[in-house]
């Protein structure tokens, strides 16, 4: 059995994730940080610089610094979305819990992930006037999403909408990267189209 303290089992895995947070007195979830960590890449915060983290600490943990252990396991999970945000076959996925979950705690998840996006979005783009249409509408259907309040049945219909609900946020969310995020270091290179 993996240890779950230990870095790399923790990554990407939602309820490690959350398990690791949760020893180490972090109020925000798995979704949350993930979403936070998402919306700031793709607002153009580099993982290079240390501004990222002490913009993280500011929104997440009321400005105190982090002990070694979370400093270190949000270097790692920056590093780690950056280079799936990066990645030419596009296989960045968000941190939600898994498919047998039910339907209401992924629903909770994802507008988890979606409210923190768009903060983490917005502490670096605050005008969208000077992004494309694409851009524009990807945000303003998150901020949309992420006033929803969802009240469902647990069947193949919520599981069919949820799951596309995520892979728009997905491809949003690398799209938002590509255009805005990446814009310091060159253009973003996928092989697949962005629609």
């Amino acid at each position: 059995m993996a240890d779950p303290t230990h870095p790399e089992a923790t990554v990407d895995n939602f309820d490690r994730l959350n398990q690791f947070l949760l020893q180490h007195g972090l109020l925000p979830n798995a979704a949350e940080v993930h979403g936070t960590l998402c919306g700031m890449l793709a607002g153009g915060a580099s993982p290079s610089s240390e501004h990222w983290l002490a913009l993280l600490s500011d929104l997440l943990h009321e400005g105190q610094s982090f002990p070694p252990a979370v400093r270190n396991k949000l270097e790692q999970l920056t590093q780690n979305i950056d280079g799936a945000l990066r990645d030419p076959d596009m296989n960045f996925q968000l941190m939600l819990p898994e498919d047998q979950q039910p339907i209401e705690e992924r629903l909770q998840a994802m507008i988890d992930w979606v409210q923190s996006f768009l903060v983490g979005f917005g502490v670096n783009q605050s005008n969208l006037a000077g992004f494309s249409d694409d851009v524009r509408e990807a945000i303003d259907d998150m901020v949309e999403l992420a006033k929803l309040d969802f009240s469902v049945e647990d069947d193949n219909d919520a599981d069919r909408a949820y799951f596309e609900i995520v892979e728009y946020l997905r491809v949003s969310a690398i799209m938002c990267f590509c255009e805005v995020g990446e814009q310091a270091s060159g253009d973003c290179k996928t092989g697949k189209t962005l629609h």
